[in-house]
């Protein structure tokens, strides 16, 4: 049973690229050859039916051990999908829902008597730019591409180019980081990380900018753990100790002080102080 498990992930992982060119391509109204389309979904079929059977013998395998039907599909799913994908796919769907949060201006996982600490000003003129940039390379090119089904193409990545930029964007803006009258911290990035802090592991907080250097999530040797937005942090909390944290693309780490971006880090650090009681 490993090796058909194995089979049907490196499957999944061959077919799902060229399953996303094929979609591209009939969006843009490109015309395929028939025997070319033809191959390309029986390709699909016969890697839908594999996925479909490991999945079935590995949810029968777990409810034979005992597991609930939700949680033996959970197991089943997890074997068979690899976690990146799972993640990336759900981080696409979070930031697509966003987008409707965003426009309605409503905020998520924040309740009535919570601190909503936005978090996206060091690079909302970055992401603004982004799509300016986009938009005019989207106009630009439908006059310099002379192949009207490669000009379809690049229009329909492009465009969804733009939209995921819009998405985390939203995402970022919609999902702010949130202090709980309780004294428990919420820090977000987006769809992308959540990391909960309960009031007894705060130990201290205070506000410290940096600019350190790294991508967005950055676990140094000692433990220290930065969240960077637009290259900078400005609030410091130290743990009482060490809490475990899931990365963007599903690697789990365990950090003991965490740095993280706030648009106002007083705010933050005079309600986790009132709540906590940090020194």
């Amino acid at each position: 049973m490993t090796r058909t498990v194995r089979a049907a992930r490196i499957a999944v992982a061959a077919v799902l690229p060229a399953e996303l060119a094929l979609v591209v391509c009939v969006a843009a109204g490109v015309r395929l050859p028939a025997p070319a389309l033809a191959a390309a979904e029986v390709l699909v079929l016969g890697v839908l039916l594999l996925e479909a059977w490991v999945l079935y013998r590995l949810y029968a395998a777990a409810r034979a051990a005992g597991e609930a039907p939700r949680a033996a599909r959970r197991t089943a799913v997890r074997a068979v999908v690899p976690v990146q994908v799972r993640r990336l796919l759900r981080h696409e769907l979070k930031a697509g829902v966003s987008l409707g949060w965003w426009a309605l201006r409503r905020t998520h996982g924040v309740r009535p008597g919570d601190l909503a600490a936005a978090y996206t000003g060091p690079q909302t003129a970055m992401m603004y730019g982004m799509v300016f940039v986009s938009v005019v390379e989207t106009v630009a090119l439908a006059f310099l591409i002379p192949w009207p089904a490669v000009h379809r193409v690049v229009l329909v990545l492009d465009v969804y180019g733009i939209l995921l930029v819009l998405a985390l964007h939203a995402a970022c803006v919609s999902r702010p980081h949130v202090v709980r009258p309780d004294g428990s911290l919420r820090i977000r990035y987006g769809a992308l990380f959540d990391l909960a802090v309960p009031p007894d592991a705060v130990a201290s907080v205070r506000v410290e900018r940096r600019y350190p250097e790294g991508r967005l999530v950055t676990l140094s040797e000692d433990g220290v753990l930065d969240l960077i937005v637009g290259s900078q942090t400005t609030v410091t909390l130290e743990l009482s100790r060490e809490l475990d944290f899931i990365r963007p693309l599903g690697a789990r780490g365990r950090a003991r002080t965490v740095r993280f971006h706030a648009d106002d880090p007083r705010a933050v650090v005079t309600a986790l102080c009132r709540t906590a009681g940090c020194p």
